[in-house]
């Protein structure tokens, strides 16, 4: 069942003056994907602090993307707009080193590799199912827009969403199969 989303004002007050409007992206610009991750966590039911990070989640760049519009000197000022518990995610989301965290993810005691300290640390059962169900939003949004994407990384992206299905909600496991396994 869809959830209504939060009040995304200020984080996108925020996303335009640090130019995601401008910054090219699959499918438009970057403030375009956040906004289309944002939505389909809504469509999945996420509860608002992860729409909310689903829409700020490359505020300080990714393993993937690492083009970043704040600093992590600055966080606060991302928390200010989204909430403590919503920045929190993005900065989980951000730090995430894939080759190191993603063999291990659907482990209870899994590590989680931090890729600016380059320390690590268990997540709490909720921050793990929340990465997990963020990761699945952005990779299916750029998969379904992307067919060369989609050819190039469906496969695998496929192999680690069903490795960690039991932290994806069921609305995100059938995203993740009909649009990556096609």
């Amino acid at each position: 069942m869809p959830v209504s989303p939060p009040d995304s004002g200020p984080a996108v007050a925020l996303l335009r003056g640090l130019g995601a409007a401008d910054i090219a992206h699959p499918g438009g610009t970057l403030l375009a994907h956040l906004t289309r991750v944002q939505r389909r966590l809504a469509a999945w039911g996420a509860r608002p602090a992860l729409q909310l990070a689903g829409l700020c989640h490359a505020f300080y760049g990714t393993d993937g993307f690492p083009e970043a519009l704040l600093p992590l000197d600055r966080r606060d000022e991302l928390a200010a707009a989204v909430g403590a518990e919503a920045e929190a995610l993005v900065y989980l989301y951000a730090s995430c080193d894939r080759g190191a965290t993603y063999p291990t993810l659907a482990d209870a005691d899994g590590p989680f590799h931090d890729r600016f300290t380059g320390l690590s640390h268990i997540p709490e059962p909720q921050s793990r199912r929340d990465f997990a169900e963020l990761s699945a939003a952005n990779e299916t949004d750029l998969a379904r827009l992307d067919p060369a994407f989609r050819d190039q990384w469906g496969p695998e992206l496929l192999s680690l969403f069903t490795r960690i299905r039991p932290l994806l909600s069921q609305p995100a496991w059938t995203d993740c199969q009909e649009v990556l396994a096609g």
